[in-house]
């Protein structure tokens, strides 16, 4: 999933270690999310929206996978 984090955080002016500790989650958590190693749970999209002030649509993309089976 893409997600617009990292420009947002520096729009803000915020370290990874900011903006996890104003998201309650470690630094490395930032770090995996920003480089698409980490999908958040829906809780912690929400957290993220709310600190860097956006939708959680405008924070994260979803693009659906190709799976032939469904």
């Amino acid at each position: 999933m893409k997600n617009h984090i990292q420009e947002l955080r520096k729009l803000y002016k915020l370290s990874q270690d900011e903006l996890a500790k104003k998201a309650s989650v470690t630094r490395q958590t930032i770090n995996a999310i920003e480089n698409d190693k980490y999908d958040p749970s829906l809780s912690l999209a929400f957290e993220l929206a709310s600190v860097l002030q956006v939708q959680v649509q405008e924070l994260f993309e979803y693009t659906k996978k190709d799976n032939h089976n469904v």
